[in-house]
């Protein structure tokens, strides 16, 4: 098997990421290509595809989150991500068992102890037809028949065992955090349902086209399940076969492109919370096990990057009008004028929404 080099690997997955050049997709494409773009928080997942595509204007995103275009909802990592509406019809039935994973957690076991489940589904069902409701507001409708829980967490729960999407203010450009979301039955908002079973194999097929070459351990890491190594292995001869630096096996599709491990890239910020930083269980290929260390204990909540040479080279975060940069490795000149440059560029992109505090003229300050 041939082996591929950790800068092989870093340049693969940027060309599939579309990290080497913006291009010029649209971004029902683009996203529909990422499988799912993780959108925890409205503002991310559009300076997310602001780094990647070569026209990209914020309500391109916001409309086809209002056209039902694109579903906001619980799926991979059970985590809040954006996904083309029918792929979401077989990507949540697929991820569900680590959605249910989360009721064994003390979060929600301790609150909905002795609960009937499927009667708390139904109820939820109930409510939710035919309008969206706040999350305050359904768990106060469930609270009126299941006294003496917490509200908030009868309306997670359902959330959970539920497929719903949020309304489309919920994603919208102008804010950092989300204070107020909006929930609704996803097969009323999709227009079609859930699909009947699981689709792992369309999965893997999926991930490997944006995130291969990759291991089942990657795999398992980016959608949260486990027991994906029976379904590799079925579909083994329809794969190709490589190892990496640590002879571990890595599987692609056939026919994906393999990059050369000279190709120049471009500095590019990512978001908090970027797939292509969180997309493997192996994650060298893109950020060095000494930095991942440097932010592990706050990655929870979030923690945007900075890629030189196509790989993390430092964070970033908004303190008002200003964009900080916080390197953490020496910068050469040029590189520290290419940083410079897109960090401006960004922050003209974000000030330009209004979610930048007007407290003085837009700029970027790089710490020495």
């Amino acid at each position: 098997m041939t082996e591929l080099s950790l800068r092989e690997l870093n340049r693969t997955l940027l060309v599939r990421q579309k990290l080497v050049e913006r291009v010029a997709l649209t971004p029902f494409e683009l996203v529909r290509h990422l499988v799912a773009v993780q959108g925890q928080e409205p503002n991310w997942p559009y300076v997310g595809l602001w780094s990647r595509l070569a026209a990209f204007r914020r309500d391109d995103l916001a409309a086809l989150l209002r056209e039902r275009q694109l579903v906001r909802s619980t799926m991979i990592r059970r985590t809040v991500h954006l996904a083309d509406a029918a792929d979401f019809r077989w990507l949540r039935p697929t991820v569900q068992p680590v959605v249910d994973a989360a009721l064994k957690a003390p979060y929600f076991r301790d609150e909905i102890d002795g609960v009937d489940l499927e009667e708390l589904a139904a109820a939820g069902r109930e409510m939710l037809a035919g309008r969206l409701l706040r999350r305050g507001e359904l768990g106060k409708l469930l609270a009126e028949r299941f006294p003496d829980r917490h509200t908030r967490r009868l309306a997670e729960t359902v959330e959970l065992l539920v497929p719903l999407a949020h309304g489309p203010e919920t994603g919208v450009w102008g804010r950092w955090r989300n204070r107020y979301v909006t929930v609704g039955l996803a097969e009323e908002w999709i227009g079609a349902p859930m699909a009947a079973a699981p689709r792992p194999e369309t999965l893997v097929l999926r991930y490997l086209a944006a995130f291969g070459p990759a291991t089942v351990a990657d795999m398992q890491a980016w959608a949260g399940i486990t027991r994906l190594a029976e379904v590799v292995d079925e579909m083994r001869t329809r794969l190709r076969v490589f190892t990496d630096d640590q002879h571990r096996v890595l599987f692609d599709l056939p026919d994906a492109p393999l990059a050369e491990p000279d190709v120049p890239v471009p500095v590019r910020f990512l978001p908090a919370f970027d797939n292509a930083l969180l997309g493997h269980k192996d994650r060298r290929r893109i950020i060095s096990e000494e930095d991942r260390k440097r932010t592990a204990k706050e990655a929870s909540a979030g923690v945007p990057m900075y890629l030189v040479d196509g790989f993390v080279h430092g964070r970033w975060w908004l303190d008002g009008g200003t964009l900080r940069v916080m390197p953490w490795h020496p910068l050469s000149a040029s590189d520290e004028a290419a940083v410079r440059a897109e960090a401006e560029d960004l922050l003209a992109f974000i000030a330009a929404g209004g979610a930048a505090a007007a407290d003085g003229d837009p700029k970027v300050v790089i710490a020495g």
